[in-house]
């Protein structure tokens, strides 16, 4: 059985996010999405919240499980039985910073291997950051999140 872990803080999930994972659920026999968590980095939500959010999202992926975990990548990914790392790319910006942390990867754990799934065009241009900043000033995310991302946003912006 092929397990990949798709990496990532997923504050929040975007429907860019969702496609990779996805596209990753036809590939491989088991993906776990891994938010990593990052005490230095101000979240919108929590782990928790997030964890939530992906599970919710995912239902409809029978092969997909939600986790989080601290440290490094790659002793992450040992963890899990699996030396596969999945990861998005958007654009040449994307590109590069992902081949940094991949041949990173490789150096801490030369058994892990890194495979980049290029984004949808529909998708290219959405980033969580982006979703954050449009909800902020009141703006529709419906079209770039999924409807529980959505709805916990909207919540998130009324009750702030």
């Amino acid at each position: 059985m092929k397990t990949a872990v798709y990496p990532g803080s997923f504050d929040p999930l975007t429907n860019g996010h969702l496609n990779i994972i996805k596209r990753a659920g036809e590939i491989f026999d088991h993906v776990i999405v891994a938010i990593g968590m990052n005490p230095s980095k101000q979240s919108l939500f929590s782990v928790d919240e997030r964890i939530a959010l992906i599970e919710e999202s995912t239902q409809g992926i029978a092969n997909v499980s939600v986790t989080s975990y601290s440290g490094l990548t790659a002793e992450f990914v040992k963890s899990q039985h699996t030396n596969i790392v999945v990861r998005g790319t958007r654009d040449s910006r994307d590109f590069v910073y992902e081949q940094e942390i991949a041949n990173l990867n490789g150096l801490l754990d030369e058994q892990i291997e890194t495979i980049l799934l290029f984004a949808n065009r529909d998708y290219e241009l959405i980033s969580s950051s982006m979703v954050k900043e449009i909800n902020s000033f009141g703006g529709d995310v419906h079209k770039f999140v999924p409807d529980p991302v959505a709805r916990a946003l909207q919540e998130r912006r009324n009750h702030a």
